[in-house]
């Protein structure tokens, strides 16, 4: 099983926002945004009682597929169908993945050895610094 899945929800134009903040409270971080035109066939129009505005917003959401499930029911209550919003939404399982940094627990062996290796954060610096001059007076 894929550790990340992709969320795509395809909305009218304009609630793209309203796709993140749902997703969000789900526990998703971010997304991507695409401008797209969306075409049906008039029969479908008809059949479903639709009316298929053309511009559309197609956002693209990794998430761990732990919470893929609660992303997706929030989407479906929150920007589906039955919402001004028209959204559909579904995934697709995605094997690699790069750029990603996981989230770690610092403990102080890592924060050492993150300052040995210069990967060290503003606040380690300046609480380093800081226990420093004080050590000097």
């Amino acid at each position: 099983m894929a550790k990340h899945e992709v969320v795509i929800c395809i909305v009218n134009s304009g609630y793209s926002e309203a796709v993140m903040d749902s997703a969000r409270v789900a526990g998703a971080t971010g997304g991507t945004v695409l401008h797209a035109r969306g075409t049906a066939n008039p029969q479908a129009e008809r059949f479903f009682g639709l009316t298929i505005e053309p511009s559309k917003d197609m956002i693209m959401i990794l998430v761990d597929s732990e919470i893929k499930e609660k992303v997706l029911h929030n989407l479906y209550n929150d920007v589906g169908l039955k919402t001004a919003c028209q959204g559909i939404a579904f995934t697709l399982p995605v094997n690699d993945v790069v750029g990603l940094t996981p989230p770690a627990e610092k403990t102080q062996e890592t924060a050492t050895s993150e300052y040995n290796s210069e990967e060290v954060t503003v606040e380690e610096q300046l609480l380093e610094n800081f226990e420093e001059n004080k050590q000097d007076e």
